[in-house]
């Protein structure tokens, strides 16, 4: 399967800007050859703490991305501030949604700092089949719980993580993701926003897919720019029956 990473700038708190200006992205993805498409975290309003800002669970963020997964038949994700029936404050949700209508749900486990006075916490990881492919999202600051991520590790093939990671720890974001492909030989897909946001925070983008040996297979600098890579379960099966790493961890 074909993923695309879409590194991308966000305009503060104006979703329809950022819907116009993020389905010609979705639609080059496409053009490239790219069966899931994965958008920033918090795509269409930045990494907003602004009250009110959140939107139902199927609100207009997570429309659009049914919408454009319809439109070109393929995966498209991203996240976005919802709030479900029974909540005061919001989750930060990874929606996934599919060719065929349907639409998968992750919220992040580990809201970043001031962040989690604005957002609740999620309760587990999730994982979605893909088209022969275990994918497993994460958002952002879970980046740093290797835990959640060796947790997942059995059942998974192909990790997740859009961002909003600020420019100033960008090696921090850089090593992560390798580490996270290294330790728990899977794919790892890195969708980090690009320009400046509405609170001040520069963002250098280094979007990348890192294979299951830990090798970058497709980065970027800090533009706007479509990440492209191939990835394959039979790799990552063939990296652990070489490398059987994981049968020997302890907790």
């Amino acid at each position: 399967m074909r993923i695309a990473a879409v590194q991308h700038d966000i305009v503060w708190e104006d979703r329809a800007a950022n819907y116009d200006r993020l389905a010609p992205q979705v639609a080059r993805a496409v053009g490239a050859g790219a069966e899931l498409v994965l958008l920033t975290e918090t795509f269409s309003t930045g990494f907003s703490m602004t009250p009110g800002i959140s939107e139902p669970e199927g609100g207009p963020s997570a429309r659009f991305l049914a919408a454009q997964a319809a439109e070109h038949g393929v995966w498209v994700a991203g996240t976005c501030p919802e709030v479900d029936a029974g909540g005061e404050l919001p989750f930060n949700t990874f929606v996934l949604a599919g060719p065929d209508g349907g639409t998968h749900r992750y919220r992040k486990l580990h809201p970043f700092a001031t962040e989690r006075e604005r957002f609740r916490s999620g309760t587990g990881p999730v994982t979605v089949e893909v088209g022969g492919l275990r994918v497993t999202p994460f958002i952002c600051y879970d980046l740093r719980f290797a835990n959640v991520f060796w947790d997942a590790a059995p059942d998974t093939d192909v990790y997740l993580v859009p961002a909003n990671w600020p420019a100033a720890r960008r090696h921090h974001w850089q090593t992560l993701l390798r580490a996270r492909a290294i330790e728990n030989q899977a794919y790892v897909v890195g969708c980090n926003r690009v320009g400046t946001a509405g609170d001040g925070v520069e963002h250098a983008g280094d979007s990348c897919v890192v294979s299951p040996s830990g090798e970058p297979l497709a980065t970027a600098a800090g533009v706007e720019t479509i990440v492209l890579a191939d990835v394959d379960a039979a790799e990552v099966a063939a990296t652990r029956e070489r490398f059987p790493f994981l049968a020997d961890r302890r907790r």
